[in-house]
């Protein structure tokens, strides 16, 4: 099996984060990013950029962080008691965005490299991440191309891995306690190392460079949609699902909170505005009520 080129996971995912940068800054026209560079005490830093106040992005953050550490946190060994005693590093981009029109979907992307070592022994690694689209009003044509992107990633790797990685993300980016998907869902893998270093990286690089070509056509496609109160109420109130999932099963942010990582860059995620309201039900047959029974309920989109 190849070995891992760190250096080159690292200069791929600081450029990735310039990309994403100035692709996101371009379609909102007005905000710019504002980067705060940090260091953490353990070990590692990164560069979180936040853009907030946009004409289109409410509040979006794209995050650059690599952290390294002696021992690993319980939320690692827990699963794989392999890691016990091992150092590590961890290196990743992760981003959310959270745009002003309820008709623009949020969207989530990450990609990660993970790595533990101990003297005498084989390095354990692996690649991580994925995307996926969380609307408040759905669109077929949109979600279709958001997973056509994906596939178009994937194809290259093999038949079976948009399939794969599309059930994974469903699976993963689902609210059990509310029976219910986050969003429609886009690609999720980890723990990936079994087709060797260069070709597991290079899936990674296929993933997060597809990431604006899957975002960017919906954005500039809904963005200047009028919308109303009601509209806006209900994005509220669905951004409250949003937040429950990142705080009660999100594994980065888990992984991030128990190694020390830097809380506001891990919080990042959450959205600046958001509702809950009790046992509410949108009314039967309404936009409202359609992203429930037309979008959120898992299936194939690319019949």
């Amino acid at each position: 099996m190849s070995q891992p080129d760190i250096n080159a996971v690292r200069e791929y995912l600081l450029t990735l984060q310039d990309n994403i940068c100035r692709g996101l800054e371009k379609v909102d026209g007005v905000a710019r990013f504002v980067e705060d560079a940090w260091q953490r005490d353990a070990g590692g830093g990164g560069r979180t950029r936040l853009m907030s106040g946009g004409e289109v992005i409410e509040q979006g953050g794209v995050n650059f962080s690599e952290v390294f550490g002696d021992n690993l946190p319980g939320s690692a060994t827990a699963a794989r008691p392999e890691l016990a005693g091992r150092s590590f590093r961890a290196l990743g981009v992760s981003l959310v965005i959270h745009p002003n029109n309820p008709y623009v979907p949020t969207s989530h992307a990450n990609v990660r490299f993970f790595i533990a070592e101990k003297p005498g022994e084989d390095p354990i690694w692996w690649f991580g991440g994925g995307y996926d689209l969380t609307p408040y009003y759905g669109f077929e044509e949109d979600v279709v191309h958001w997973h056509q992107t994906a596939f178009d990633a994937c194809q290259p790797f093999g038949d079976n891995v948009y399939a794969d990685y599309k059930k994974w993300c469903d699976e993963y980016f689902y609210l059990k306690h509310r029976d219910e998907a986050r969003g429609v869902g886009g690609l999720f893998f980890d723990d990936l190392n079994e087709w060797g270093f260069e070709r597991c990286f290079a899936f990674m690089q296929a993933v997060g460079n597809s990431y604006l070509d899957a975002y960017l056509p919906i954005v500039q496609k809904r963005m200047t949609i009028p919308f109303g109160e009601t509209e806006r109420d209900f994005q509220l109130y669905r951004r409250g699902r949003y937040v429950e999932f990142n705080l009660v099963y999100d594994r980065g942010t888990l992984f991030g909170l128990q190694s020390g990582g830097r809380t506001e860059s891990i919080l990042m995620s959450l959205p600046p505005l958001v509702k809950w309201r009790y046992n509410w039900q949108p009314e039967a047959n309404s936009p409202e009520a359609r992203l429930y029974t037309d979008f959120l309920p898992h299936k194939n989109w690319l019949k």
